[in-house]
């Protein structure tokens, strides 16, 4: 019985040291994602004999005939009547060698925003593509959007092989086309691979059919591809999420770790205050370590009391990040609404949002010939080079270093839609010293009568601002959301401020005198509308982002 115990111990261990490999599956509409998926977990014996029961009596697979082993992963009602998956689906498996987590994504062209999230942290991207139809432009556009996420491995599964009868000229063909565009796009480590999803040539068992080709067959190449933990090996990075306080006696900053390693006693530096201290401590769930490495999510105890909250990040003092408020990003447009130039934006970057202006499209790529193309907006769908200038200097590593800290997305103010992803790769000026001292978003102190409409004035100029006159904000909670508009470099516009000296007073130590617009310290006319109007170009002018 010992033995037996031992030995199951010894498997469970075994299991929990394997290495992971995250992979990805895109390409356009129909070339079979979903059965490959279902027939690669079929194969390596990972799905439960109660699933494979519930899909062979339901409906949709009776009306099918044989087994539809799209079924293992389309598992929204919406997917299996309209035959086509909607929503990112994520499954696990494992073999001897390795572990597994799949992204199932769409491949429809409406889905492209749900295709770059399932891809975004993945190791190895599978490009379906139909042996019947060729290279198509939504498998183009997938290609490259993991050639944009930076993903390692790229992989295309020339599928429905047998409907093309092994044809090797056909194969060969579509391989040359892929192998074309992966160097286009500077791809490095590529493999075509023959298959059929529906019968399972080439996925886990090799095909007598193909008997031509000589390479790995899929599972093979996911089970012998180096995993790289880039995140180990790049600069330590700690975004603060929360800041907990759950007694007098200790203050920890919890977060996620984007990349590195973080140790007891390593000084660290506050990138928005500048800053420095030790780390008196490190503390998770399962108790205290000596150190933590990317991903784990952690809680970090200082040695001194220093100005931090979220939206902050502390790095080593000595691989500090750039620090700017120009950049140049690979933007992957994922909204109806068109981007537009000179139009504001939220940019959320780790835990920190700012205001954001795409200042100009460089160019946008062409899906057909991957050329450069101008454009002066970007529909839904439109991959481009942007350049953006933020209110407050960005702290990023570009992304070719750091797939977290070189990355954003981009959120409509208004509507608070997430509109666009981007990868920064290219800083516009010169590095801003990290000296906790910067450009302060303006704070407008004016009658009640003015807010609404000053709101209204700027929104139609691609300006956001935040009221702070909201009822559901106790006057105790006011320097906390101008705090939080200060960090987020947003306009915030108030009429309760200006008469409470305690509001004031709370305020002093983070708002800049000079970024207070105190319209009782103005001779503005009386009429409301050219009040509003002699305010504009104050304001607008202290914003630091103009039309």
């Amino acid at each position: 019985m010992a033995a037996v115990t031992e030995s199951f111990e010894q498997f469970l261990d075994a299991q929990l040291h394997q290495e992971l490999l995250r992979f990805t599956t895109a390409g356009s509409v129909d070339d079979g994602k979903s059965t490959l998926i279902g027939r690669l977990l079929h194969d390596t014996r990972s799905v439960y004999e109660d699933q494979l029961a519930s899909i062979r009596n339901s409906r949709v697979n009776r009306a099918a005939g044989p087994i539809d082993f799209s079924l293992l992963t389309d598992g929204l009602r919406a997917e299996r009547e309209q035959g086509i998956t909607i929503d990112v689906a994520y499954r696990y498996f494992s073999t001897n060698k390795r572990k597994f987590i799949i992204a199932d994504t769409p491949g429809h062209e409406q889905y492209t925003r749900n295709m770059a999230t399932g891809a975004s942290t993945a190791d190895l991207a599978i490009i379906l593509i139909d042996g019947t139809r060729g290279l198509l432009p939504q498998s183009r556009r997938h290609t490259h959007i993991a050639s944009l996420l930076r993903i390692p491995h790229i992989v295309a599964a020339v599928n429905k092989m047998d409907i093309v009868n092994f044809d090797q000229d056909r194969f060969e063909q579509i391989r040359d086309e892929f192998l074309a565009l992966a160097d286009h796009l500077d791809l490095k480590s590529v493999e075509v691979i023959p298959v059929s999803a529906l019968d399972g040539d080439n996925i886990v068992n090799r095909s007598e059919r193909s008997s031509w080709y000589r390479g790995h067959t899929l599972l093979e190449h996911l089970e012998s591809v180096p995993v790289t933990q880039h995140a180990h090996q790049a600069p330590m990075r700690f975004p603060v999420q929360l800041v907990l306080r759950p007694d007098a006696d200790f203050r920890g900053f919890a977060g996620q770790i984007a990349s590195g390693t973080v140790e007891e006693s390593d000084t660290v530096l506050s990138l928005i205050s500048g800053q420095q201290t030790r780390v008196r401590s490190i503390t998770t769930f399962d108790g205290k370590l000596t150190s933590a490495s990317a991903p784990m999510s952690v809680t970090l105890e200082l040695e001194d009391e220093i100005d931090l909250s979220r939206g902050d990040m502390l790095v080593p003092v000595h691989h500090k990040p750039h620090a700017a408020s120009k950049f140049i990003a690979q933007v992957v447009w994922m909204h109806t609404d068109p981007l537009l130039p000179g139009k504001s934006y939220l940019l959320k970057h780790t835990t920190r949002t700012l205001r954001a202006m795409p200042t100009q499209i460089r160019y946008r790529v062409d899906m057909n010939t991957l050329e450069h193309i101008p454009a002066d907006q970007l529909l839904v769908n439109d991959i481009a080079e942007v350049e953006f200038q933020v209110t407050r200097p960005l702290h990023f590593d570009l992304y070719a270093e750091n797939r977290t800290t070189g990355s954003f997305i981009l959120i409509d103010p208004l509507s608070n839609a997430t509109v666009g992803a981007g990868m920064i790769h290219q800083t516009l000026q010169e590095e801003v010293a990290i000296t906790g001292h910067t450009q302060a978003a303006p704070l407008v102190l004016c009658p009640e009568e003015l807010v609404l409409p000053l709101q209204e004035a700027l929104r139609e100029r691609g300006h956001f601002s935040l009221s702070l006159d909201d009822a559901h904000i106790p006057a105790q909670s006011l320097p906390a959301a101008i705090r939080t508009a200060q960090l987020a470099g947003v306009l915030a516009i108030s009429s309760r401020v200006a008469g409470d000296p305690h509001i004031r007073a709370a305020i002093s130590h983070f708002v800049e005198p000079q970024s207070i617009i105190n319209t009782q310290e103005l001779e503005l006319p009386i009429n409301q509308v050219e009040a509003v109007q002699a305010l504009l170009p104050l304001v607008t002018a202290k914003i630091g982002i103009t039309q």
